[in-house]
């Protein structure tokens, strides 16, 4: 199984917070982990945004950053169609990034041969990709 997992699902792999749990098990039953390229930047300002904000200490933030940077060369970077992003956008009334995560998984879920789960901790986003017919995970958790 493919997981596609958005940036709210990565980031729980690096924080500790609700969910991260689950993700590290999907992770771990996943053959292979596939994002949008966008998710590497976006994880990198969800860490930034906390150090900042004094909730990550500078030591910790800097492993963290490591860690995220090291663990994405073997992650899928998947590329996105910005034209099926917009008519996602239009759809399902998604913020920007959303659109093209979604875009990202909707384009491999086109490929037959691929058994690929969706994760997200965005419940417009989990709520759009079930009425684009991806096989979802169940996430209860709102966090954006």
């Amino acid at each position: 199984m493919i997981l596609y997992a958005d940036t709210s699902s990565l980031v729980k792999l690096y924080v500790e917070e609700a969910g991260s749990d689950a993700v590290r098990e999907l992770v771990r039953k996943a053959d292979m982990v596939a994002s949008c390229r966008v998710a590497l930047p976006e994880m990198v300002s969800a860490l930034t945004r906390r150090h900042h904000n004094r909730q990550i200490e500078t030591p910790v933030y800097e492993l963290l950053i490591q860690a995220v940077r090291n663990d994405w060369r073997r992650l899928v970077a998947l590329e996105f169609d910005e034209q099926l992003a917009a008519d996602l956008v239009q759809r399902h009334a998604l913020r920007g990034y959303d659109a093209v995560h979604l875009a990202s998984a909707v384009q491999l879920s086109n490929n037959d041969q691929v058994n690929m789960v969706f994760s997200s901790y965005d419940q417009q986003l989990m709520q759009a990709a079930n009425d684009e017919g991806l096989v979802t995970t169940v996430n209860t958790l709102e966090t954006k």
